[in-house]
């Protein structure tokens, strides 16, 4: 009985030990390369598997034990409580390869947080920009503060989205609104991008089949998260008119990863009255063209779902930009249109509904697109990204 007893003991013993790490398995069906592919690990996972552990005690380390930047989201922050939705980190996939193995293990000092190569913010300063960047390009959209007074000859109305062009790989946009003169390249890069009243880099508007009707500056934002790999932040238009007395306001949703030209933005439309016919709005993303500055080369695939824009500046400083739009594989692709100054990509939704797309730029001068074929490549390979995500194949606990 003795005997029995102490069995029981020491198989309760190893039962109770908690485990130590986590043995995560992604796969990957694409054939081509996928660089800084971002692995999203649901949180509740890693709770069930290591009860109890904090985001501030986890390491993640890839299969030859290299520790990987990381970071754990919760876009609810204010309620004080553990809302936490995934745990990130990313891996460049080689061409072939289809599955990777990282581990995440629980540490018993705090992991001091990694540098950050994402940023987002609320800009008072300058009349409420609203601005962003990562490791490889910047962009702004304009606030109430820039549609007063206050912004004298400059003041304006528009949702266009604009971008800044960076040499650097680190962080710019603090810099650059201290420094003020952004549209000189002294060597990190510059602004050179004229948006205007126009969609800019991926701005939307409602389309009637011959106007575009385009909503006033952002009335709120809202950071969600803030680096060191992934941003997130909302900004929230007002009710504008979209024609036969629709009104129409939108949320969009931006998601910035490092090492990516394009940014991931979900736009949730709510519009009444529906249109009588279809229920639906044609919504139509934009890309600017500046043919006072510029000549401009297109290409779309509309199969695939993207359109691009490659300017070559007259300002040889300003050298060469792609700008590009990619819709989500399940979006309801309308065809493409023109206006004097906007390239369009046309989808289909109803109220309520959110519309995937991906909308970025890449200049020249930082190193990474030679060409306007390096730039539709990327476009393309995008595309393809999208078609044939990542999959967490396995997750356990040793």
């Amino acid at each position: 009985m003795k005997k029995i007893t102490l069995v029981m003991l020491v198989c309760s013993a190893l039962f109770a030990r908690a485990a130590e790490k986590i043995v995560v398995t992604i796969t990957n069906d694409l054939d081509a390369a996928r660089p800084a592919e971002v692995v999203a690990v649901p949180f509740s996972e890693i709770l069930r598997l290591l009860p109890g552990v904090m985001i501030d005690h986890l390491v993640v380390k890839d299969a030859a034990g290299a520790v990987l930047p990381a970071q754990v989201t919760n876009f609810e922050p204010d309620e004080h409580r553990d809302n936490y939705l995934d745990l990130l980190f990313q891996h460049d996939f080689a061409a072939g390869e289809k599955s990777a193995t990282f581990t995440i293990e629980k540490t018993d000092a705090p992991v001091p947080p990694f540098p950050a190569k994402v940023f987002a913010r609320y800009v008072p300063e300058r009349f409420d920009d609203f601005a962003w960047e990562n490791d490889r390009i910047a962009h702004r959209i304009y606030g109430p503060g820039l549609d007063t007074p206050a912004a004298g000859s400059t003041r304006m109305i528009s949702s266009g989205v604009d971008v800044w062009s960076k040499r650097v790989r680190y962080l710019i946009v603090d810099r650059w609104y201290v420094k003020g003169h952004y549209h000189t390249d002294t060597g990190e890069g510059l602004d050179m991008y004229d948006t205007g009243t126009n969609r800019g880099c991926g701005g939307t508007g409602v389309w009637d089949g011959r106007k575009l009707y385009v909503s006033h500056n952002w009335k709120t934002w809202k950071v969600l998260a803030n680096g060191p790999i992934r941003a997130v932040f909302e900004l929230a238009y007002a009710p504008w008119d979209a024609g036969g007395g629709v009104k129409v306001s939108e949320t969009k949703r931006f998601t910035v990863d490092a090492g990516h030209n394009l940014d991931e933005i979900e736009s949730t439309f709510d519009f009444a009255p529906a249109p009588a016919a279809s229920g639906e709005l044609t919504i139509a993303i934009g890309l600017t063209r500046h043919p006072k500055q510029a000549t401009a080369v297109t290409a779309q695939d509309e199969k695939a779902g993207w359109i691009s824009l490659w300017e070559d500046f007259q300002n040889s400083m300003a050298g060469n930009l792609g700008t590009g739009v990619i819709v989500a594989p399940d979006t309801r692709l309308a065809g493409l249109a023109e206006t004097p100054n906007d390239r369009l990509i046309l989808a289909k939704v109803k109220a309520g509904e959110t519309l995937r797309y991906y909308a970025g730029a890449g200049w020249a001068q930082s190193g990474d697109f030679a060409t306007k074929d390096d730039w539709n490549a990327y476009l393309a390979s995008w595309a393809k990204r999208l078609q044939s995500p990542i999959k967490i194949a396995k997750i356990e606990a040793q």
